[in-house]
């Protein structure tokens, strides 16, 4: 979800464009002498992304890594000097090497893999989207209720810097009235892991399978539909949509290109398409306002305004910038200190992809008791969002969904 890809930035039409940008305040990592020590499993690709993230994180050691495959194991162990690899989650958990899991196996191997190290007693990340069906993601609510450390789930905008910041001006006056909401994500890529054996494939391959993916809408667009939930406080009550194979033709038979209709109570519209056939402007989610709209691209964000909108007093430290033939004015944290000393450019984006955010919000939690950015409720939640969403796809037919 770290889309780095720079935003043409359009003021056309009296709207004026604010990238929005963290602030210290906004980022929750844990205290380097932690010593939490983490295991990882699902060594896959995913996995191997939590693996790469959690060595940045002081506080954090990767002690084990764990994975049934052992060709995806030797790859985790390489991205981990010092862990111990173990084929199975109990041996893992029984070796007394881990005070905490980041569990990266397929969706619908979650509810499992979850309650054996929630009832093991050490603390939890779980990958997002929660499960593949409703049914496995109460059974981890029902689980988490009873554990005796932190429970997180990794949907990460709710603990990234920019959308954390973003969100206080969306729920001040700066955006007000609600008109409509919108979200994409497009990655020219395949979703198939090359396999030598049928078994191996039907293993590494789970997201083309009819019976267990929930198909780009649970897989991609549960972490997009957690932001809007976060942002609005409220959730969609039917969904209509539709897909096709657009690229991929191979013999699968899950779409590699979707769209979706989600309506909220008040008649509030969500339109989300996703697709494995085309990468042009990435991941982002855009709230329209009645005065302004912002734009989240996970590692930017922005507000256009609208030439009718109050000023709200922040305009005074804009630093302009030129795209194309558009002005867009860059909000900056701390800018008159910045502009003192010359750097008001600087700090632009995130250094680091939210998935590493979403992880230290979960080790400091972990050691200090807090409550994680993202509990299980919640993903629970977007994930029966993204669940009902497929289910329209594939079926043809709207689905309610009902929370």
């Amino acid at each position: 979800m770290n889309n780095r890809r720079e935003f043409l930035v359009k003021t056309a039409g009296g709207l004026a464009a604010a990238a929005v940008l963290p602030e210290l305040g906004f980022v929750k990592l844990p205290d380097p002498r932690a010593g939490l020590r983490v295991g990882v499993i699902g060594a896959g690709r995913q996995g191997r992304s939590i693996l790469g993230e959690l060595t940045k994180i002081e506080g954090a050691e990767v002690t084990a890594v764990c994975d049934v495959d052992d060709r995806r194991m030797e790859a985790g162990l390489r991205r981990s000097a010092g862990a111990e690899g173990f084929a199975d989650v109990a041996a893992m958990l029984a070796s007394g090497k881990v005070d905490a899991v980041a569990i990266a196996v397929p969706t619908h191997a979650h509810p499992e893999v979850a309650r054996q190290c929630i009832e093991a007693g050490v603390h939890v990340f779980l990958d997002g989207p929660l499960a593949n069906t409703v049914e496995g993601c109460n059974e981890i609510v029902t689980a988490a209720r009873s554990a005796k450390g932190v429970v997180a789930s990794g949907l990460q905008g709710r603990s990234n810097p920019v959308y954390k910041l973003a969100r206080t001006f969306y729920r001040s006056d700066s955006v007000r009235d609600l008109v409509a909401l919108r979200a994409q994500q497009n990655q020219k890529t395949s979703w198939r892991t090359p396999a030598s054996d049928p078994a191996r494939d039907k293993a590494l391959n789970w997201r083309l399978d009819p019976e267990v993916t929930t198909g780009l809408a649970g897989e991609w667009g549960t972490q997009q539909f957690d932001v809007f939930n976060w942002y609005t406080e409220r959730y969609p009550v039917k969904v209509s949509g539709s897909g096709s194979i657009r690229l991929h033709k191979d013999g699968r038979t899950v779409h590699d290109t979707i769209a979706c209709t989600l309506t909220y109570e008040d008649g509030a519209v969500l339109q989300y398409q996703a697709t494995l056939a085309n990468s042009y402007e990435g991941a982002y989610e855009v709230l329209y306002g009645t005065n302004a709209a912002i734009k989240l691209g996970w590692s930017h964000g922005w507000m256009f305004k609208e030439s009718d909108a109050p000023t709200q007093g922040w305009e005074v430290y804009a630093n302009r910038q030129q795209f194309h033939n558009d002005e867009g004015i860059t909000l900056i944290a701390d800018a008159t200190k910045l502009a003192s000393q010359g750097k008001l450019k600087e700090g632009i984006g995130l250094p680091n992809p939210s998935l590493y955010y979403a992880l230290g919000d979960f080790v400091a939690c972990a050691t200090t008791g807090e409550t994680p950015a993202c509990v299980v409720e919640e993903a629970a939640r977007a994930t029966a969002i993204g669940i009902a969403a497929h289910k329209a796809i594939t079926t043809g037919t709207e689905q309610s969904i009902d929370l």
